[in-house]
C-alpha cells in the first residue's frame, strides 16, 4: 500500500493556490501515528466529481469579524469556488451558543446540504448538531469541537499536547530572549483565554499544564482558575488590563485565543509595557498581531494556516454531501491538497467517544511568527 502523503505537504500545495498567504511555516510535532485498523483501511477513495449538485455547506465561526475566522473564510470560499461548491460563512459577531443555534437552526429550515462548525461550547451545540443529522444534513467540526457523536468528522489544528507544548515553549523563547533563565527562575505565570467551556482551548491549557509541571516545576501559576474574556475584543483588553494590574511581578501570560491575544497585547500598550517588562504569547493570526510586534509589545506567538483548516473542513463536509461516507481509517484524496487520513477520536481525548463514523483529520504543520518571518504571511 503506498504510503499517505503528510498533509504537510497538503498545506504546501494549498497555500501555493491561495496567493494571499505566502511564507515558509516551521513544522513542529508531526501528528500522531494511526492505529492499525487505519493502517490496513483500503486506498484512498476519489474525490467527488466537480459540477454534480449544487452542494451548499454553511460554514459558522465562533464569531464573525475575528481575523482568524475571516481568513478561514476566505480560504473556504477560494477553495469552494476552484472544486465547485458553495460555502455560506454565517454567524454573529458576539460569540455564544444560543447565536450559533440559530444559525445551524437556519441551516437546516433553509436547505442546506451540510454544516461546518467551529463551536463555542464543547457540548452546548450537541442537540441542534444531531437535529442537523437528522434533518439529512452532514455535519462537520473544525478548529472546536462538539461531542463525538453530534458530528462526523473534526478537522483539528493538533493534538493537546502538541499545541499545550507549543505555547509554553514560545514563552520560554520570549523568556530567554528578556534574560530569564525559564528552568531555574520561578516564572509567575497565566492563562487567558476564552472560556472553560471552548474545548480545543481548554485542553491545551491543561496539557501545557501539566508540561510546565512536568518540565518547570519551578513555575508559579498566579491565578490557578486562569483569566476568561468569552471571546469579546473589548473585555479582552479590560480583562488584559486587570492581569497586569494585579500581578506586578507576572513574567508570562500565555493567550491560547486569538481575541484574548491582542487584548492582552493592547492593555500592555495602554498601560506603556513592552516585551522587556512582561512576556505574552499565544495563538492569533500573524496580521493581528503585527502591529503590536513592531511596536516591542509581543516576541512571538504562533498558529496554524487557518486558510487550509476552512478549506479543509468545508470540503470534507461536500464530499459526506455528495454522498460519500467517512470512517476512520478511510484515507481520501483532496483535490490540490493530497491525502488526509481519519483518524479516532482518541488522538485528541483518549476518554472520546469511539465509533466508526466518527473521527478527526489532523493539521500536523504549525507556525511561529517574529519579526523576522511576520511579513511572509498574510492571513
Amino acid at each position: 500500500m503506498k504510503k499517505v502523503m503528510s498533509l504537510a505537504l497538503a498545506a504546501m500545495m494549498v497555500a501555493s493556490a491561495f496567493s494571499g498567504c505566502g511564507g515558509s511555516k516551521s513544522a513542529s510535532s508531526e501528528a500522531p501515528a494511526s492505529s492499525a485498523a487505519a493502517a490496513e483501511s483500503s486506498a484512498a477513495e476519489s474525490a467527488p466529481a466537480a459540477g454534480g449538485k449544487d452542494i451548499t455547506v454553511v460554514f459558522v465561526p465562533k464569531l464573525t469579524g475575528n481575523a482568524f475566522f475571516e481568513s478561514a473564510n476566505d480560504g473556504a470560499q477560494a477553495y469552494a469556488e476552484k472544486v465547485g461548491f458553495t460555502v455560506k460563512y454565517d454567524g454573529s459577531p458576539e460569540a455564544s451558543v444560543a447565536n450559533q443555534v440559530t444559525v445551524i437552526n437556519n441551516a437546516i429550515q433553509q436547505g442546506a446540504d451540510a454544516v461546518c462548525v467551529s463551536s463555542v461550547d464543547a457540548t452546548g451545540l450537541d442537540d441542534v448538531m444531531k437535529q442537523a443529522k437528522d434533518a439529512g444534513l452532514q455535519v462537520v467540526t473544525w478548529d472546536s469541537d462538539v461531542s463525538g457523536d453530534a458530528r462526523t468528522v473534526m478537522v483539528s489544528q493538533g493534538t493537546p499536547d502538541i499545541l499545550g507544548k507549543m505555547l509554553v515553549e514560545m514563552g520560554v523563547k520570549s523568556l530567554t530572549s528578556r534574560g530569564k533563565d525559564p528552568a531555574k527562575d520561578a516564572i509567575n505565570y497565566c492563562w487567558h483565554y476564552s472560556q472553560a467551556t471552548v474545548a480545543d482551548q481548554n485542553s491545551w491549557q491543561v496539557a501545557g499544564e501539566a508540561y510546565i509541571k512536568a518540565t518547570y516545576p519551578n513555575w508559579v501559576n498566579v491565578a490557578p482558575d486562569n483569566y476568561y474574556s468569552e471571546q469579546d475584543a473589548e473585555k479582552a483588553i479590560s480583562v488584559g488590563e486587570s492581569i497586569l494590574s494585579a500581578h506586578k511581578d507576572l513574567d508570562l501570560v500565555i493567550c491560547n485565543d486569538s481575541t484574548a491575544l491582542p487584548g492582552q497585547c493592547q492593555a500592555a500598550q495602554n498601560l506603556g509595557m513592552t516585551k522587556d517588562d512582561v512576556t505574552i504569547t499565544g495563538f492569533a493570526s500573524p496580521n493581528s498581531i503585527k502591529d503590536y510586534c513592531k511596536a516591542g509589545v509581543i516576541e512571538r506567538w504562533g498558529l496554524w494556516d487557518c486558510q487550509i483548516q476552512g478549506a479543509l473542513g468545508c470540503y470534507l463536509a461536500y464530499y459526506l454531501a455528495s454522498g460519500n461516507t467517512l470512517k476512520v481509517g478511510d484515507k481520501v484524496d483532496v483535490p490540490d491538497i493530497g491525502t488526509v487520513e481519519v483518524m479516532p477520536n482518541t488522538v485528541l481525548d483518549p476518554n472520546a467517544y469511539t465509533a466508526d463514523d466518527s473521527g478527526v483529520v489532523l493539521l500536523p504543520e504549525r507556525a511561529e511568527f517574529t519579526a523576522e518571518n511576520m511579513d511572509n504571511y498574510n492571513f
